[in-house]
């Protein structure tokens, strides 16, 4: 922990696993920020969420850090499938005992999967932000132009730093 109270920790994970994404070994840097987990292998948005590249489509959720504020999440909004985002535009919400949240798009492209598991159970959300508590898959259409414009793991970090700050 440096001065900050920031842990920066490396990590090895033998399998991530989702139901559509398998991963052999996935070496990546773990932040922690206000006891907030920020996987360095993400990209992420200023309205906090988070973006997983896996070859040509991404899959998008919200972060610990959005989970953690809600507190406990008891439904989500989803898109359909087939549904053209344009970058920011807001795609749904994920409402918790505490408040309703729009939830936007950190890329533009098509909508082409949705997590149906959270349906049944959206407190998947708060258990597993970066795992199963994934709202959709897109298959981005300005991938190379727009990924830019997002943060890194460690600039997240930073952002989270400042706003912590400025409470």
């Amino acid at each position: 922990m440096n001065e900050r109270g920031v842990v920066t920790a490396w990590f090895y994970i033998s399998k991530r696993d989702t139901e559509s994404r398998k991963q052999a070994l996935v070496i990546g840097e773990m932040r922690m920020v206000e006891g907030r987990e920020i996987p360095g292998d993400l990209k992420y948005t200023k309205e906090h969420e988070w973006v997983l590249v896996e070859g040509d489509r991404c899959r998008v959720g919200i972060t610990d850090y959005a989970q953690n504020s809600l507190h406990e999440v008891v439904y989500a909004d989803l898109p359909k499938i087939g549904r053209e985002l344009g970058k920011g535009e807001s795609f749904g919400t994920v409402e918790s005992v505490k408040a309703v949240s729009e939830v936007y798009s950190p890329l533009s492209g098509e909508v082409i999967e949705t997590n149906q598991k959270l349906v049944d159970a959206p407190e998947l959300v708060n258990q597993q932000p970066y795992g199963e508590g994934w709202l959709i898959v897109m298959k981005p259409s300005k991938l190379k132009e727009e990924l830019t414009s997002l943060m890194s793991g460690r600039e997240y970090g930073e952002f989270l730093e400042k706003l912590s700050k400025e409470k």
